[in-house]
């Protein structure tokens, strides 16, 4: 595995998700295209709440031997974190800073501590590596397709 290649990747995220809300209105940014789906302002939120979540999750399998991390409710955030609320510039800031300093830790490591294991509480073992490539690059690509979703239907694309 290439873990420059993947950091990259990871650090390219938040690069991504500032130039998908770029230009947007708060009233685009709080428009709900699809009825029963998080706004484009929602969505930031629910990011820079979780992307500290996936680094404190690094960082104990990073620090600790075999460390238990615990799930979080994405709906019970969102309801109860004042996402509507929420400056998406500020949000952007956390994550950005999140993942530069991320990155930079993750750059010190040895192939081998990529292997590390951690426990989730709800889904089991994985290792450094698995949450890096999985949550820590794939989560915002995730979330920029329903960003994208939502542009098109508010004809912004």
């Amino acid at each position: 595995m290439d873990y420059a290649k993947l950091i990259d990747e990871y650090l390219a995220g938040p690069k991504a998700l500032r130039a998908a809300v770029e230009g947007m209105t708060d009233e685009q940014l709080d428009a709900r295209p699809f009825p029963d789906k998080w706004t484009t302002r929602e969505v930031v939120a629910h990011l820079a709440d979780f992307d500290p979540i996936i680094a404190d999750r690094m960082k104990r399998v990073i620090a600790e031997d075999e460390p238990t991390v615990l799930g979080a409710d994405q709906t019970a955030y969102a309801k109860r974190l004042a996402y509507d609320k929420r400056d998406v510039g500020e949000e952007l800031a956390i994550i950005e800073l999140t993942r530069s300093q991320m990155a930079k830790i993750l750059r010190t490591l040895k192939p081998e501590d990529y292997q590390r294991i951690g426990n989730h509480n709800e889904r089991g073992p994985f290792t450094l590596e698995n949450l890096l490539a999985g949550s820590g690059v794939n989560h915002i690509a995730n979330h920029l397709r329903f960003i994208e979703e939502k542009k098109k239907a508010l004809g912004l694309t």
